[in-house]
């Protein structure tokens, strides 16, 4: 049970599960296309097209980055008890997807200046991008079937996070990223590139709809209080907006992409992710270690949130600030000359 409202004891958690929260779904968001960028690289049909995806990310990519550090950060420093649980459930996939993100980021950095490697340098980021993607869906799917705990420890086994539903998820976020990704291409290049952006943002949109139909019935069945909380009177009532919402998201999306939007199509991505986090907070709330303990069972002492706290209203606005700079200065679009200029 929470405590009383009036008291920092409430608020505190509260207002740290809010930091958290926004961290991961900026995360999600900024690096989801760029991710999604990586994912559809093998599938673009010449080299020149390959050069101008990357060079539409690599101004902003290691940014984005910056919201999985505070997300990770703040999760420590503010619920150590839930870090303590999270983390040896869900080892494995996180390991896997720190790998793959160094392969990743190296592709980066090496891939213009190599010659006889570069076929390397393009697999490694297209199978880093690939790999991160899908961890990054088990360890959701992990977490919102919930941990096994015992004196608020993690008394699972190391492969409890690979179940079907894990799977599920790690592919539904492969075809999200997918779709953010060439969202993205349609808003950032020209020509002919654009053109196959918009076909590969067509074909992975289906795929997106039906993974979130399935997550989204398959939720309510893992668990009572997550069945009872969108099936019960009145909170259907409260909660009928977000598949409405979100049904809504995916007609516009595929009439944008139908009618030749740049811009809508993107935002119109990130909005269906949107929805899906509204989905999964509605589900999991107040809960930081489904199914058993909220976020005021694992919050760490006033005092220590307090401190953190004060260092996030810095450190987010200052991130926020340097991503919208990045954004602004890198706005244009990479035409076709881009990647001849890059390579001068």
């Amino acid at each position: 049970m929470p405590p009383a409202a009036e008291g920092l004891a409430f608020w505190l958690p509260l207002t740290g599960a809010a930091v958290i929260a926004l961290a991961v779904v900026m995360y999600v968001i900024v690096d989801g296309f760029d991710l999604g960028v990586g994912i559809l690289f093998p599938f673009a049909r010449e080299e020149s097209w390959r050069d101008r995806m990357m060079l539409s990310v690599s101004p902003v990519w290691d940014g984005n980055e910056t919201w999985l550090v505070l997300g990770g950060v703040g999760l420590f420093a503010l619920f150590d008890v839930a870090y303590a649980i999270i983390m040896p459930a869900v080892y494995a996939p996180v390991l896997v997807m720190l790998i793959a993100l160094v392969f990743r980021g190296v592709s980066f950095e090496f891939r213009f200046k190599a010659e006889r490697s570069r076929p390397l340098w393009d697999r490694s980021f297209f199978l880093g991008s690939l790999v991160a993607t899908f961890a990054q869906g088990c360890v959701l799917g992990a977490f919102v079937q919930g941990f096994t705990t015992q004196d608020q420890r993690f008394a699972g086994g190391p492969f409890d996070w690979l179940t079907p539903f894990s799977l599920l998820t790690g592919l539904g976020l492969v075809a999200g990223y997918a779709l953010l990704g060439a969202t993205w291409c349609v808003m950032k290049t020209t020509g002919e590139l654009a053109s196959w952006a918009r076909r590969m943002a067509r074909r992975a949109l289906p795929a997106v709809a039906l993974a979130m139909a399935a997550v989204s019935l398959w939720t309510p069945l893992l668990d009572a209080e997550i069945r009872t909380r969108w099936f019960s009177w009145p909170n259907l009532a409260w909660l009928a907006p977000v598949p409405l919402l979100t049904a809504a998201a995916f007609g516009l999306l595929w009439r944008a992409l139908g009618q030749g939007g740049e811009r809508a199509p993107f935002f119109l991505s990130i909005a269906l992710f949107l929805l899906g986090f509204v989905g999964l907070a509605a589900s999991l709330f107040p809960m930081v270690v489904p199914p058993d303990l909220s976020i005021w069972d694992a919050a760490n002492t006033p005092k220590s949130q307090l401190f953190l706290l004060a260092g996030f209203a810095v450190a987010v606005p200052a991130t926020f600030a340097y991503n919208a700079y990045s954004y602004w200065v890198f706005r244009g679009k990479v035409g076709e000359d881009a990647a001849e200029a890059y390579h001068l």
